[in-house]
């Protein structure tokens, strides 16, 4: 089933453009990483895909719907600072989300439906390696303990879009290396789509299966900022070509 599909995407800030002629489209269950170098839009298009940036010109789908103009419980979102929330345990920092979702005035669940609650986000800690520290607070967690937590977070609510902002960026190599398993454990299991930006190339072809690599076509020395990005390669990592220049 098609997810997202973008049209002629385009993103500037007054004379300043960051991506130009964007076309773009995935399918439910496809895990595509965003490669580039700094600056040249990759976090400003998860943004969008997020919800929270516009596009300045061009068209942006949600299953083949208008893209919703803010955030919502169908995308989750992974950035690479912890998400978590100080004053809550484990387990209270993965059902707070399913609380505003379900009692969205409230923001609270009560008997059966608190009860539930419970059950799926231990379903989600023990899927993400966290049941056996349900009770413990983010600051007796290790830094990729706190990820997994994050992780959890978004996955509660079941989105069929995962956004991950260079999550593993901060962890140690071996954490991160464990963190990868782990994510394509989950994806394997519950299949929803994925988009990532990481400036990792080889984290990107381990994860991804597109790679897609942001750059801009022109540059103007005297002018920086005329020209945007674009996608200039989108790599099927399954059948990488080694001879393409990232």
């Amino acid at each position: 089933m098609g997810l997202i599909k973008a049209k002629k995407i385009w993103k500037n800030y007054g004379d300043n453009i960051i991506l130009e002629k964007v076309n773009f489209s995935m399918n439910s269950g496809e895990f595509c990483t965003l490669v580039g170098p700094s600056g040249c839009g990759k976090s400003t298009f998860l943004r969008m895909l997020l919800g929270i940036e516009q596009p300045s010109r061009g068209e942006l789908f949600f299953e083949d719907k208008e893209y919703p103009k803010e955030p919502s419980d169908d995308r989750g979102i992974v950035f690479q600072r912890y998400s978590t929330l100080s004053h809550l345990n484990v387990i209270d920092n993965v059902i707070i989300g399913l609380e505003f979702k379900k009692s969205p005035f409230f923001g609270k669940l009560f008997g059966k439906a608190k009860k539930e609650a419970y059950e799926k986000a231990d379903e989600i800690l023990k899927a993400v390696g966290l049941y056996h520290s349900r009770t413990k607070y983010p600051h007796e967690l290790s830094g990729g303990m706190k990820q997994r937590l994050s992780i959890a977070q978004s996955l509660v609510k079941e989105p069929k879009l995962l956004l991950l902002d260079e999550p593993f960026g901060a962890l140690d190599p071996g954490i991160s290396k464990d963190m990868h398993e782990l994510l394509l454990d989950i994806h394997s299991k519950l299949n929803f789509g994925v988009v990532m930006v990481t400036h990792d190339i080889s984290e990107a072809f381990k994860l991804g299966t597109r790679v897609l690599v942001f750059d801009k076509i022109k540059v103007d020395e005297d002018f920086p900022n005329r020209y945007g990005s674009t996608i200039v390669n989108d790599i099927d990592s399954s059948k990488r070509d080694t001879s393409i220049s990232l």
